[in-house]
């Protein structure tokens, strides 16, 4: 029988415009909380808000997906649901009108992410190791917008990005629309165990926790360093340049991801990528000052996210198979981008005031330590070919 097709730019345009979603919102959004009058407590509170859901939606949302079979229609209502609470933004700016929309809005932007790498998994099935070429999309739409709107806020006020947003957020809906589903292949399915069987075995459990503190250490950074370069004298088009510049490297090491899985393995990726966080947040608490320096930590971005995620999805597609993928993938961003998010966004938002940045980077520096640690004594040496024709 010949393999359906994979709907290739389909795919690649949920990535582009969803994470030109978050190109968008991470650099930018809190700049705009600034502007309307709240506190750096009050902004690190809202993005422990955006994490915090992490932890519940992706999880309800990805047990109904393995459930009813219907993940593509759910993405699809998500998406919308999201859309239309953000336009509340709009209306409200005062911090309680902010905090449910935040919630509203979160509650379903967060669940969608997961539930689209379960779906483009499924698409690609024998060819997952095109995974990249795929993602490497949403990095370009992550540039596209932290470029375009760090030129567009040299020139006009930040009050305009609630309107920038709602427009990508509607055309992630669009896409999602127009994506073709995709069926499961039973008999390609190696991990029949049931989901707490899995979960429960040591190196899923130190895979979670290590990603859990990874992410936990990008909070000042995710949160802050926009604010950060501000206060240093940077303008908005040479922060956005530096954002950009991180997204660049991601880039390239997504489009080499394929030779380098012939060559290392997922566990050398993951310690590789923990060692390269350590170096970046010392850089940034140490040589800020320096326009060099700060470019040198923008393209490590290329290791504590590009090989990391990467290698974080190969290693979920084999612990929980095709049965329990938008559950796995579900765990994965609730672990990581919802608990580690969560405190990290707590951490930095109390700690920025009280510490002053070099410390909080510091200490983000010292979790990652921690993270290796964890990772080195913990994991077994789980290589791309020991995952067969999943990563072939």
């Amino acid at each position: 029988m010949t393999a359906k097709p994979v709907p290739y730019w389909r795919l690649s345009g949920f990535y582009f415009f969803y994470f030109a979603g978050l190109g968008a919102i991470i650099p930018y959004w809190n700049l705009y909380l600034e502007k309307i009058g709240l506190n750096s407590a009050q902004i690190g509170e809202l993005s422990a808000l955006l994490a915090a859901t992490r932890i519940v939606a992706p999880n309800l949302w990805g047990w109904i997906a393995d459930h009813t079979g219907q993940g593509l229609k759910i993405i699809q209502l998500l998406s919308f649901l999201a859309t239309a609470i953000f336009c509340g933004f709009l209306l409200k700016t005062d911090f309680t009108s902010v905090v449910w929309l935040t919630v509203g809005f979160s509650f379903f932007w967060n669940a969608t992410l997961p539930q689209y790498e379960a779906v483009t998994l499924f698409h690609l099935q024998n060819d997952s190791h095109r995974y990249s070429r795929i993602r490497l999309w949403g990095s370009i739409g992550f540039i596209f917008a932290v470029s375009g709107i760090g030129a567009w806020l040299d020139f006009y006020p930040v009050d305009w990005l609630p309107s920038l947003v709602l427009v990508l957020l509607a055309l992630v809906w669009l896409v999602a629309v127009i994506t073709p589903n995709a069926k499961l292949s039973g008999h390609m399915d190696q991990v029949p165990q049931g989901l707490w069987q899995i979960i429960k075995k040591p190196e899923v459990l130190v895979f979670l926790l290590v990603y859990m503190l990874l992410q936990l250490s990008h909070g000042p950074y995710y949160i802050f360093y926009s604010l950060y370069l501000k206060q240093l004298g940077y303008s908005a088009a040479i922060t956005g340049g530096l954002w950009a510049l991180g997204v660049c490297a991601e880039i390239v090491i997504f489009m080499l991801m394929g030779k380098l899985l012939k060559r290392v393995s997922l566990r050398q990726l993951v310690l590789f990528s923990l060692l390269a966080a350590t170096c970046r947040w010392l850089l940034i608490a140490w040589c800020a000052d320096s326009l060099g320096w700060l470019m040198l930590a923008q393209v490590l971005h290329a290791a504590t996210f590009g090989t990391a995620h990467v290698a974080a999805i190969y290693l979920i597609q084999a612990y929980f198979g095709q049965r329990h993928q938008n559950k796995g993938q579900a765990l994965y961003s609730s672990v990581s981008f919802g608990i580690g998010g969560m405190l990290g966004s707590l951490l930095s938002g109390y700690g920025w005031e009280f510490l002053g940045a070099l410390q909080v980077y510091s200490i983000a520096a010292s979790v990652c330590v921690l993270a290796f640690a964890l990772a080195y004594f913990g994991t077994p040496g789980l290589s791309a070919q020991n995952l067969g024709r999943k990563v072939r």
